[in-house]
């Protein structure tokens, strides 16, 4: 029964929030955007960096405006900047809420500085498929994320990682990564299974990076999307920044976005009882921040499970008991030539019990489409 505080009807579109509604396709007169600032945070720790605030940023908040600006620092790291006192407002101390009218000398020093992380060694079961005195290939559940945020203060949340675990069962992982990722190459989203690679001393993880960076490692996936898929072979060439508007997601529009390749080749088109599905294999030449989730909802056929790029949370006439809570992404295959030994490396890791079970369940009653 609809709420006495709501609009009536015919108005409750007016309460949706005008970025999201133009993003919606409803005509609106839209604030103007504002320009992206360059912002290097590999610079030296200690530079200041100086420039006035755009006229696009009048009315808005000084945290608000420098996440927009600088759209690879997250709002939560400019925070955590002006907190420290490292930002400042014609020459004053800024606070996070703070209006601006547009014009102000605003100066950052120095980058963001997270409290050191103290991830701890935890004694958790690990699938480690290949393991030598160089490196090792982990093949990673769904749900455990690889390695704490680096905004994370509570300890509590440095637990439970990929990383925690791997240094209980490795006494030894490069220092490439820094304190927060110490031998990891790569990663994979919190809610993607599979496999992934792991440095143990620093000569290794710099070649795997060089590696990974000219595209001599592999990398393939299977997925399982919504929808029919029309054509066998697709190729996706799109590039992938983070959305202004929904910090946690990444868009395919933004000009500015990094280069990102993906090949998605059908291995099955499923006609269900429930709705239409597609499960393909993808193999991916760069490893942007969810670049198979971001392609795939650029083809219409979001990844099952994922919520966040549009899939559905229940999938109508199927029990609830065998919807997904987490994506039906994962990293099947792994090839490479061993970095210290010249070895040709080749794993593979079979698709987890819960996806398993969920794709049988989908078949039953179902017909393959050629």
């Amino acid at each position: 029964m609809p709420s006495k505080n709501m609009l009536p009807k015919g108005q409750r579109r007016r309460t949706v929030k005008p970025e999201y509604r133009a993003t919606r396709g409803v005509e609106e007169t839209a604030a103007p955007p504002v320009p992206v600032l360059e912002f290097d945070e590999a610079e030296d720790s200690d530079a200041v960096r100086t420039f006035l605030a755009d006229p696009a940023a009048a009315n808005l908040r000084l945290d608000l405006y420098l996440a927009q600006a600088l759209p690879d620092i997250s709002r939560a790291r400019v925070q955590l900047l002006i907190e420290a006192g490292q930002v400042r407002v014609d020459g004053n101390p800024a606070k996070p809420k703070q209006k601006l009218h547009g014009g102000e000398s605003i100066e950052i020093e120095g980058s963001p500085q997270p409290a050191p992380l103290h991830a701890v060694p935890e004694d958790i079961p690990l699938h480690i498929l290949h393991e030598d005195k160089y490196l090792a290939v982990i093949n990673k559940p769904a749900g455990m994320m690889v390695h704490a945020g680096a905004g994370t203060t509570d300890d509590a949340r440095n637990r439970g990682t990929l990383v925690n675990a791997l240094l209980f069962h490795f006494a030894k992982l490069s220092d490439v990564g820094g304190d927060l990722r110490p031998g990891i190459v790569h990663r994979l989203d919190k809610l993607t299974s599979g496999l992934i690679l792991v440095a143990k001393d620093d000569s290794t993880h710099r070649k795997l990076g060089d590696m990974f960076s000219r595209r001599q490692v592999t990398k393939t996936y299977v997925a399982l999307l919504h929808g029919h898929i029309k054509k066998d072979d697709t190729t996706v060439n799109l590039p992938i920044a983070r959305d202004l508007i929904r910090r946690t997601r990444m868009t395919t529009r933004r000009a500015d976005g990094r280069t990102a390749v993906s090949h998605f080749h059908v291995l099955e088109r499923l006609a269900t009882p429930y709705v239409p599905f597609t499960l393909v294999e993808v193999r991916i030449e760069t490893g942007r921040t969810h670049q198979i989730r971001v392609h795939a909802q650029s083809l219409g056929h979001p990844v099952v499970g994922d919520t966040l790029y549009g899939a559905p949370h229940l999938i109508p006439g199927l029990a609830p008991a065998l919807n997904l809570e987490r994506n039906f992404l994962h990293a099947a295959h792994l090839s490479f030539t061993h970095p210290q030994t010249g070895k040709p490396m080749d794993l593979a890791a079979p698709l987890p019990v819960e996806l398993e079970t969920f794709l049988q369940a989908i078949r039953t009653n179902s017909s393959t489409i050629e």
